[in-house]
């Protein structure tokens, strides 16, 4: 990987990096209790209590508490022979696949919401950066079954909010999520797939040549480790991962009974933006997405116009709004006409795509400059207009910790201000 891939494989493990990384090798996610103990007394000490059959802290006291815990140690203990050895995990990451923990540049902060419950480390294969593509993210999932609405709706509003910056998170399954992945990707965006296997694992089957392009373009995730087989309860832990990674989730279709209404459950558990785009009254596959706008507080959404209104805070609206449009005009209306920002691939305003839609005008800064902080400024002056400059470069340039320059180019991104390149960081040409 060059060094614009922010989070190159890590030939190497501390302590509690190949502690982490074992864990996802003992327990199924969303151990909560494995989690608090990860939490609270490390991962390298949880792990070395598990290997010994005696858990940290003080003995608990006989009871039904005490037996929990035995019965939750020996299910941890009973996959120690399963353990990597850091060869096998060298071996990993020169295949291409990371480990991220939480601590690291790239850990997306939304994680932390899921408190006892965020995953003890996720699996990476791809070239995005994980962090900086979730602060502008929105999860779309649906029906495996998706009808052909669904599907044309999914495609027009993946493809539109991956051309104006946004990444799309899905769970590369058959119907709407592979059609919120191909179109992000048609758009020239990133998108996220969140697997309930390992990494290596092609999932569906039917979707081995779109998870290689979107490894190519973007990531693919996974709590599970490498060589992990899907089951039916994995999807089912997978979707919180997926509601957490992003701003908002959008249903397009789901029946009454759907896995998608699942990962919506907890978008609106986490305090997330939730959306479902309307269906015949009388289609099946519609049913969901009605409960979730009339039950759930969901919104009702027919475009991506309505889903970014919905997780774009105000002031970045206002601010876009003041932008000027292709043609002179500003976005808010001012000298006639709406703003018809589409889903070209180009992201230069006017004219139409291969598809006949409107091409879209790409979105300017969401900030002034001059409304920056001291951190922010100097590290958009350390950057190039042309060429590119690597992350360390721009650290140094800037006289700033590396890991202190690699959040704030991540914010940077996600306000308009810079961009990726192939030799690393760049101004973001207008």
């Amino acid at each position: 990987m060059t060094e614009q891939t922010a989070a190159a494989p890590m030939i190497g493990f501390d302590d509690e990096r190949l502690a982490r990384a074992s864990l996802t090798y003992l327990a199924e996610p969303s151990d909560t209790r494995l989690g608090t103990l990860a939490e609270t007394y490390g991962a390298a000490p949880t792990l070395a209590a598990i290997k010994t059959g005696r858990l940290p802290g003080p003995p608990a006291r006989p009871g039904p508490a005490a037996d929990a815990a035995r019965r939750d140690l020996e299910r941890w203990r009973a996959r120690l022979g399963e353990l990597p050895t850091p060869a096998d995990l060298e071996r990993l990451c020169r295949q291409g696949i990371r480990l991220v923990c939480p601590g690291d540049p790239e850990w997306p902060g939304r994680l932390d919401d899921l408190g006892a419950a965020r995953p003890y480390a996720l699996w990476l294969r791809g070239s995005a950066d994980l962090r900086f593509g979730c602060l502008k993210s929105v999860s779309i999932v649906g029906s495996r079954l998706a009808t052909a609405y669904g599907s044309y709706m999914t495609s027009e509003i993946a493809a539109s909010i991956a051309a104006r910056g946004w990444t799309v998170v899905s769970g590369a399954a058959y119907g709407v999520d592979g059609s919120a992945h191909a179109a992000a990707l048609d758009a020239g965006g990133t998108t996220v797939a969140v697997l309930a296997c390992g990494v290596d694992k092609a999932y569906p089957p039917g979707h081995q040549d779109l998870l290689d392009a979107i490894a190519e373009k973007g990531l693919v995730a996974s709590e599970w480790p490498p060589g992990r087989n899907p089951s039916r309860l994995r999807f089912l832990v997978r979707n919180r991962v997926i509601a957490a990674l992003s701003a908002g989730t959008l249903v397009v279709e789901a029946a009454a009974r759907s896995g998608a209404l699942n990962t919506a459950r907890h978008a609106r558990d986490l305090g997330r933006d939730l959306m479902a785009v309307p269906g015949p009254v009388t289609s099946e596959e519609s049913r969901g997405c009605h409960t979730i706008i009339r039950d759930w507080g969901g919104t009702l959404v027919t475009g991506p116009d309505d889903v970014l209104e919905v997780v774009t805070p105000l002031g970045e609206q206002a601010a876009e709004a003041r932008l000027p449009g292709p043609d002179g005009a500003r976005g808010d209306g001012e000298g006639g006409g709406r703003d018809d920002r589409g889903s070209g691939r180009d992201g230069q305003g006017g004219g139409r795509d291969a598809g006949g839609r409107p091409r879209a005008a790409r979105p300017g800064p969401v900030l002034p400059r001059d409304q920056l902080d001291l951190e922010s400024a100097a590290v958009l002056d350390a950057l190039p207009p042309r060429g590119g400059l690597g992350t360390t470069g721009v650290a140094a340039k800037a006289g700033l910790p590396p890991a202190t320059a690699l959040r704030v180019l991540g914010e940077l991104a996600a306000g308009g201000f810079a961009e990726r390149c192939e030799r690393g960081w760049r101004l973001r040409r207008t």
